[in-house]
């Protein structure tokens, strides 16, 4: 009897499915660095934003891997008909802070995830197989396609930095127990978290392969102020990470003009999965505009510039990955340096601010903190400033609005005193008040105008009373504030860089913690420390063996309490000084202002001389900008 093709294929389903089930992971035991010899790899595109399009939902996506698995799978499948050979998990925001869920919801949620992926895989090759069999085509071996478990960033300041790394190296485990080969690390800032996350889950699977990609502006920086030449550098200092790139933040255009100024050839695939373009919002969903021949044309330049992993992020969909299957050379990228043994970040020289100058070794360093006006009147400050140069003093500290209140900026007060009195100056400089961008913005117009010395500060919190109007930034902390402007100094500044230090605590908790603190912060570029004000012998020793722990500069604080009041006010309000009630009772209601300021000129005198064999200066925040004590205090 004489079947039909089609007839044939109905009555060998048997053999059919046996044969579909020997082809569904052809091709898998090639590895991925293997197939990137042979060319480049096309990655699908985003999941989020091409879910909401779909539904109109703003729920996030991943939910769905549980409430609505069929659609997740028909997305893999939609992006892997379109051409790409790797694709991503449901998973982005699969963690237990952005999903409000317990460890054991995740793990269901994350292997859900994994477990569609796969079947979309399998779902496919089994389909593309059954076609060319109908259409009479030969079944011959399928390229390999991969699988990545996706891991974006987690947002929280509930937690510590080690108890994220805890969620992420958890979530990781559980990808690998649901048999991942392949881990993307997306939309990250920096390395600050995930850097050592990704070396223990290398360990425990050394042939695991790491994508790690960061999310740019299109000015080449991320959100916590680090350029894109610097997150190539770190990345390709960490052994476990396979391939670095970009994604996310950048529109195509820009991403090609930031790709072609980067030395690429740094021993790691580089992958590029940009933005479609810029959004808009409407209806609290990110909108993008329809640009795919644009897109295709711009990534295909991007491409040639040696990227070995392409793909798109938010705005793109199955037929963006379409066009660049159509646009794209996938001959492999060729490789000439093999990977950059530079385990260890280049020691770089921290540069000393202009206040050091001319002084002769072991003469002490005077600095002096006047607080500014909360309002338009500058006389006083002037005019203390001007006491302050006759006094010999090597330079004036202005805060950056102390204790979260405001007061004139800092850095255009310091401008005022340097251009009118003539003295070296330091403003204050913290993250509570302005993100990457403007601190950035604000570098650049202080050393416009001359001002090239810095305190960097994490800075106080906004007052809970004022919270509902005014809100906290804090892009980052003292240390990222310093690594952003050690980048300016190599690139903005290189001729003129900009002298930092940093804030030190006596009297943590936890001495040792400090003391890690300003190493990381002379690893970032800061040259000298201003310690906090010291009131006993106690402190001293403290200050004493910090000195001994770490090679830098160290000016003591000193702070000349005036009265009772005064004395009540910083043991009580101000965190971190250590006053003693002993301290307090050395002053009495009864005191005039000379008697009160007389205590707290001998107490400041006692502690200068018991710190003077060890210290390099003194920093010395006079209350009230009383700066006719100084005098007094530096008596002999």
């Amino acid at each position: 009897m004489r079947y039909t093709k089609y007839k044939y294929i109905q009555y060998n389903r048997y053999i059919l499915q046996k044969f579909i089930y020997e082809i569904k992971m052809q091709g898998e035991s090639m590895s991925i660095k293997q197939s990137l010899s042979r060319h480049k790899i096309l990655v699908d595109g985003a999941f989020g934003t091409y879910y909401a399009s779909i539904t109109g939902s703003s729920d996030l996506p991943e939910k769905a891997n549980v409430e609505n698995p069929e659609l997740v799978k028909k997305i893999h499948k939609e992006y892997l008909a379109a051409g790409a050979r790797f694709i991503r998990t449901n998973t982005f925001a699969s963690n237990t802070y952005a999903l409000g869920c317990s460890k054991e919801q995740l793990m269901k949620q994350i292997r859900a995830g994994y477990e569609l992926a796969k079947q979309a895989v399998q779902e496919f090759k089994a389909a593309d197989a059954l076609k060319k069999i109908i259409d009479g085509n030969k079944v011959e071996e399928e390229e390999a396609i991969y699988i990545a478990g996706d891991i974006g960033p987690i947002y929280t300041k509930q937690c510590t930095k080690e108890e994220v790394q805890q969620e992420y190296e958890w979530i990781c485990d559980t990808f690998l127990e649901a048999g991942a080969e392949v881990l993307v690390f997306e939309t990250f800032p920096d390395l600050e978290v995930i850097g050592e996350v990704i070396r223990k889950v290398k360990k425990k699977k050394p042939d695991l392969f790491v994508l790690t990609q960061f999310c740019i502006n299109q000015y080449g920086y991320s959100g916590t102020g680090v350029s894109a030449k610097h997150l190539f550098e770190r990345a390709s200092q960490n052994e476990a990470i396979d391939a670095i790139g970009f994604n996310c933040g950048v529109g195509p255009g820009h991403l090609y003009n930031i790709l072609k100024k980067l030395p690429l050839n740094q021993g790691k695939y580089i992958t590029a999965l940009p933005n479609a373009s810029y959004p808009r919002m409407s209806k609290s969903r990110m909108i993008f505009m329809d640009n795919i021949d644009y897109f295709g044309q711009q990534m295909k330049e991007i491409a040639a510039l040696g990227i070995d992993i392409v793909g798109g992020c938010c705005g793109t969909n199955p037929q963006y990955i379409e066009k660049l299957k159509e646009q794209i050379d996938f001959s492999p990228v060729i490789h000439h340096q093999e990977l950059i043994n530079n385990t260890v970040e280049k020691e770089k020289r921290a540069i000393e601010p202009s206040w050091l100058e001319g002084k002769k070794a072991g003469e002490k360093l005077l600095a002096v903190e006047l607080s500014p006006p909360m309002d338009a009147d500058c006389e006083k400050i002037m005019d203390a400033a001007n006491i302050l140069k006759q006094s010999g003093v090597d330079v004036i500290t202005i805060p950056d609005s102390p204790s979260g209140r405001m007061r004139a900026d800092s850095i255009l007060m310091s401008v005022k005193v340097a251009n009118e009195v003539k003295i070296n100056v330091m403003p204050h400089i913290c993250c509570r008040d302005r993100n990457a961008i403007a601190i950035r913005s604000e570098l650049l117009g202080a050393h416009m105008n001359g001002v090239k010395d810095f305190l960097v500060v994490t800075g106080d919190p906004v007052p809970a009373a004022i919270r509902q109007d005014v809100k906290n930034v804090f892009n980052f902390d003292s240390v990222g504030i310093m690594k952003t402007i050690q980048e300016m100094d190599e690139e903005q500044f290189k001729d003129d860089p900009i002298a930092y230090g940093g804030a030190l605590g006596y009297n943590k908790r936890n001495i040792e913690v400090e003391i890690g603190r300003m190493k990381k912060k002379i690893a970032a570029g800061a040259s000298f420390f201003l310690s906090q004000p010291v009131f006993t012998s106690e402190d001293v020793e403290k200050l004493r063996y910090m000195k001994s722990q770490v090679d830098t500069k160290i000016l003591c604080g000193i702070m000349p309490l005036v009265s009772i009041r005064n004395a009540r006010f910083i043991k009580n309000e101000m965190a971190d000084i250590h006053v003693t009630d002993e301290i307090i009772n050395l002053f009495s209601p009864e005191m005039s202002k000379e008697e009160g300021e007389a205590v707290g000129v001998g107490i400041a005198r006692k502690m200068i001389a018991e710190t003077k064999d060890f210290v390099d200066g003194y920093y010395f925040s006079i209350p009230f900008n009383r700066v006719y004590l100084l005098k007094q205090m530096l008596a002999e």
